[in-house]
């Protein structure tokens, strides 16, 4: 008798929801032009894009403006991280946590082999990060803290509210990885102290190769140094062709999370709770990861 394999790796990637892959058909076929070019297939790829992003900001209250597609999470972090500290120059300084995604230590320890100042804070047992490290690590030439809303091995949920009055006080922009939390905690931007914010299709039942950087408009604009020149796409922060389907289904992917989180956080932990008191059953002792 075989059986079928359990996957247990949704933080890692999730299954394209059906209703995200008839969003996106439309533009895999007849629907093909290309959003920059001036023609009527191109017209209704941009159309397309516009939709999907005012969709996308709707639900996390934000302009839609302020939302930069992106190839996914991990260029996302390098936009900001690097974008932040190049335009600010040499001698700007970053904070970071030890538990963030290789995402944002690997450009993390690159900008500081460049010559930026980085200083990586540690996290406790559950790997959480505390607010008062981060205010005790900020120093007169430090321009970003970035830290993740939740962790992606544990699930731990780091206090980004307290994290972000910190920044606003010191005149620091703050950053948030959110790759893990979009869509499965309420997020109003808004309203928030964040200042950036990643978070990418793919772990919301979305397709791979497309993810998003929210900046925050202000004035003066964030200074943000562009990490990919060509045609000035994005508002100049991200240049290449728009994967028209993979931007409709993100939005879809939004959409459907949004909309089904509490019944789906619901559903999550009673499977949650079934596997403990059924691993408890079983085994000796557990170790529980997190809070």
């Amino acid at each position: 008798m075989s059986l079928s394999p359990i996957y247990l790796d949704y933080h890692a990637t999730t299954p394209v929801d059906p209703r995200v892959a008839v969003a996106m058909r439309p533009w895999l076929g007849e629907r093909f032009g290309n959003a920059a070019s001036l023609h009527p297939l191109g017209d209704a790829a941009r159309a397309a894009v516009l939709e999907a992003r005012k969709a996308i900001a709707e639900r996390l209250h934000c302009p839609h403006e302020t939302i930069v597609f992106t190839s996914g999470a991990t260029e996302a972090n390098n936009l900001a991280l690097k974008g932040v500290l190049q335009a600010a120059g040499r001698g700007a300084h970053l904070v970071t946590s030890a538990a963030e995604h290789r995402s944002v230590l690997d450009p993390a320890r690159r900008l500081r082999r460049e010559g930026f100042g980085v200083t990586i804070v540690p996290v406790d047992a559950t790997g959480r990060v505390d607010p008062q490290q981060i205010a005790d690590a900020i120093r007169p030439e430090t321009r970003l803290v970035s830290v993740m809303l939740a962790n992606n091995e544990v699930g731990t949920i780091n206090p980004l509210a307290e994290i972000g009055e910190i920044c606003r006080s010191r005149n620091v922009l703050l950053h948030c990885d959110a790759a893990q939390g979009a869509g499965k905690l309420p997020l109003e931007l808004g309203a928030s102290s964040i200042d950036l914010l990643t978070f990418t299709a793919h772990k919301l039942c979305g397709p791979q190769g497309i993810g998003a950087l929210f900046v925050r408009k202000s004035e003066p604009a964030i200074p943000l140094l562009a990490q990919i020149d060509g045609g000035g796409h994005e508002h100049g922060l991200r240049s290449g062709t728009l994967p028209v389907a993979l931007i409709a289904g993100f939005s879809e992917a939004v959409r459907i999370a949004v909309a089904e989180r509490e019944s789906e956080l619901r559903r999550v932990g009673d499977l949650r709770d079934r596997l403990r008191m059924r691993l408890d059953d079983r085994l000796d002792s557990l170790t529980f990861h997190g809070h």
